[in-house]
């Protein structure tokens, strides 16, 4: 199980927030085909969803769009998100967000910082 910080990988490119709609869309595009080719399940979550046709929950058999709650962040979600997985699987969090990495590792997950993922799937387009 891979889950994405998708405000802080789409952060690591340049022009982003012009249309912060179709960035989103764009790496819900990426990271589906990154899930695929791995086989493995992918969890990308989202600060707030977008004024956009961006639904509100996503789903794929091996990927689901998540977006935070009104009034909670991202880091909140990947944080309760990593506490019910990590004791079923093995877990993985995509982030560069310091506080989030520390809060991670102490829960067990393994962490890949943002740009290394941003690679990976500039590779697989």
């Amino acid at each position: 199980m891979v889950i994405v910080d998708g405000n802080n990988v789409m952060g690591q490119r340049v022009g982003w927030h012009r249309n912060k709609s179709a960035a989103q869309r764009q790496l819900i595009d990426e990271v589906k085909q990154i899930a695929l080719s791995q086989n493995e399940p992918h969890i990308l979550v989202f600060d707030a969803r977008p004024r956009s046709t961006v639904p509100d929950k996503w789903n794929h058999s091996l990927l689901t769009v998540q977006y935070a709650r009104h009034g909670s962040s991202a880091d909140e979600l990947i944080l309760e998100l990593v506490y019910r997985r990590s004791q079923d699987s093995e877990v993985s969090v995509v982030t560069s967000d310091r506080a989030l990495t520390r809060q991670v590792h102490a829960l067990g997950a393994e962490v890949m910082p943002s740009g290394a993922f941003r690679r990976m799937l500039e590779q697989e387009s």
